[in-house]
């Protein structure tokens, strides 16, 4: 069950891949903050392709619409 809406999925996806080409283009990997951009980045961009972030499901917190039940 995913706990991400769109635009948050949007909004991650695209800041995660803007993230990793900061890390691989400016700052290198080979540098310990680029390294750690890149991490970030790599959360930021599986979490919005999945839909599923685990710190919103620690938070009880959903930016995605409740579908009601089909009964």
């Amino acid at each position: 069950m995913t706990n991400e809406g769109t635009a948050d999925r949007v909004i991650r996806v695209v800041l995660g891949i803007v993230l990793i080409l900061v890390a691989w283009q400016l700052l290198g990997f080979g540098s310990l903050f680029g390294i750690l951009v890149g991490i970030v980045g790599l959360v930021l961009l599986a979490t919005g392709a999945v839909g599923i972030c685990p710190a919103y499901c620690l938070l009880n917190v959903r930016t995605c619409p409740v579908k009601p039940n089909a009964s």
